[in-house]
């Protein structure tokens, strides 16, 4: 698959936490039958996230490992500090530094906080390299009453 043919999406966090959009996001690419890897760069952040998607919900999970572990190729959910798609996943969820080659995956999905000037300096820069690299973008930010409106 060439990288031109991964669909690019950036999530604008305003008002939702990231778990919160992680959570929705990830049920989505599950029932559409698709994998996920999860990417931070943040040791602390994927311990965190490992422990999380355990106990989010009393009545439900979201199944999934954490690179290095036993089965990590068969994970529907992997997470990942890595830059290699372990488990044949279809979406890329980044959650700071984008591997270097996105070419292995349907669609990217950028998530950054709106409050840090950072990540959204950071997103500004790795929207310009990728619309140049003539990948499809597109720019998603939460609405004022609804929920995710698509900007760009």
């Amino acid at each position: 698959m060439s990288q031109a043919a991964c669909e690019v999406w950036f999530y604008h966090l305003e008002r939702a936490s990231l778990e919160e959009v992680l959570r929705d996001l990830l049920e989505k690419t599950l029932s559409r039958g698709w994998r996920a890897l999860v990417r931070t760069i943040d040791a602390d952040r994927l311990a965190h996230l490992d422990a999380w998607l355990w106990t989010y919900r009393d009545e439900s999970f979201l199944p999934h490992g954490v690179a290095g572990e036993a089965a990590s190729d068969r994970q529907p959910i992997l997470l990942t500090a890595g830059e290699d798609n372990l488990n044949a996943a279809h979406v890329l969820f980044v959650l700071d530094e984008p591997p270097p080659d996105i070419s292995a995956y349907e669609r990217c999905i950028l998530i950054f906080d709106g409050a840090d000037e950072a990540a959204v300096a950071r997103a500004r820069s790795l929207w310009s390299a990728w619309k140049a690299a003539d990948l499809s973008v597109a720019y998603w930010k939460q609405g004022e009453t609804r929920g995710w409106e698509k900007q760009a």
